[in-house]
């Protein structure tokens, strides 16, 4: 069965297309800059030359055209029909409490998106909007939602819930929802395969390190807790968010500096985190980078990430009374062997140990980096949240195609 996988944003729409006989990577490519005269369209055919066009796509309607005419081209496209597309899937960040798990696109659910744009004004929309292109251009085609929230969803009440006013709760729904719940899904299943483990046996810590960051802690297989919270804002530090701290900051902040709710909100989001600390960049890399050159602030901003980084895995084993495996995953995660370092060598009151030069190794394979003598088994295990999303929407549609 072949499957489309779209990820739709404001101003982006990434795609990959799968042949789930084999979970084979047929094509993949994104769109950028849709709402102007010069969006960029970059077409991956797999075993075939990249394609990288200039074209005026002014909507999502005519960016889910413009792929679904690559994926024909005669050159390089790779269908021979767009009937052999079976499903989409789509990634959705809010779920809310109404979807526990992915589900079917119908009218009902497409309200039920609508209806929590309040709590992802800036994510919600355009994937709704990628929905309603793929029905544009490509008929009854069935489609998928999948939620970064709904993995969160087992959270008890006292990890979900903040100690304010239960009213807010009952009548906004304020509350943790957690993200990233795709990538912890999927790479807490790969770790426990590859351990050649049940998950459900394991106290994982999963580390999603990437421009946003968050851990979770999972117990028998389910998330028990998570970093961020109603929104993506809370938590560790991040390239550009700060993290968790002192809510009475905003409105002192507000007072201080005369500045509105949108531009303290702007402020937490936007310009703090790394970015703020290191006065260079959001990027782990350049400030990696410049603090083995000796830049005092990349330094600051590195120690300060990792510490935090190691707050919330102690205290993640603490909740659920040990850890067994601790897992670094996304761009930073994946690919960065001092941070792992230094958050492990924090971290050895656990019993964790590293390889150091297993540590060092660069694949993109899932692989232990821990030392064999470690209490806690450290792996890297790289994301896929594009594949997790193409299976759930094999596994619900299979049986109606």
């Amino acid at each position: 069965m072949i499957i489309l996988v779209i990820n739709a944003g404001s101003s982006s729409l990434k795609y990959q297309l799968y042949n789930m006989n084999g979970e084979s990577v047929i094509a993949n490519g994104r769109v950028e800059r849709i709402g102007m005269d010069s969006s960029i369209v970059i077409h991956e055919p797999t075993g075939k030359q990249e394609v990288s066009l200039v074209r005026e796509i002014l909507d999502h309607n005519t960016a889910v055209k413009r792929v679904i005419d690559l994926l024909m081209h005669p050159e390089h496209g790779v269908l021979g029909s767009i009937d052999e597309i079976k499903a989409v899937g789509h990634r959705v960040v809010h779920g809310g409490e109404i979807f526990k798990q992915s589900t079917i696109v119908t009218d009902e659910v497409k309200l039920e998106i609508r209806k929590l744009f309040d709590l992802a004004p800036l994510h919600n929309p355009p994937a709704l909007m990628g929905i309603a292109a793929v029905e544009a251009n490509m008929g009854d085609v069935k489609q998928v939602v999948v939620f970064d929230t709904a993995f969160h969803q087992s959270m008890p009440q006292e990890t979900f819930l903040y100690p304010i006013p239960m009213v807010l709760y009952r009548r906004h729904k304020i509350r943790r929802y957690g993200f990233h719940g795709t990538s912890h899904n999927y790479v807490s299943r790969k770790a426990a395969k590859v351990l050649n483990k049940p998950l459900e046996s394991l106290k994982m810590v999963s580390c999603h390190i990437g421009n946003g960051a968050s851990c979770t802690a999972i117990l028998n297989g389910k998330s028990y807790d998570t970093s961020m919270g109603l929104t993506p804002l809370e938590g560790l530090m991040m390239g550009t968010r700060s993290g968790d701290l002192d809510p009475a900051i905003v409105p002192f902040t507000m007072n201080k500096e005369e500045l509105t709710l949108n531009e303290v909100n702007s402020m937490l989001n936007k310009h703090s985190g790394m970015l703020a600390i290191s006065g260079i960049s959001s990027d782990m890399r350049e400030i990696t980078e410049a603090m083995q050159e000796g830049d005092k602030q990349a330094k600051l901003a590195f120690d300060m990430y990792t510490y935090r980084l190691r707050k919330y895995i102690g205290a993640y084993a603490a909740a659920m009374n040990g850890i067994d495996v601790l897992v670094f995953t996304a761009g930073v995660g994946e690919n960065s062997v001092v941070l792992r370092k230094t958050v492990c060598d924090g971290l050895t009151f656990l019993g964790i140990e590293l390889d150091e030069e297993r540590n060092g190794e660069r694949s993109k394979e899932a692989r232990v980096i821990s030392s064999a003598e470690s209490r806690v088994t450290v792996m890297v295990v790289p994301t896929n949240e594009e594949l997790l999303i193409a299976r759930d929407t094999y596994t619900l549609v299979r049986e109606q195609v």
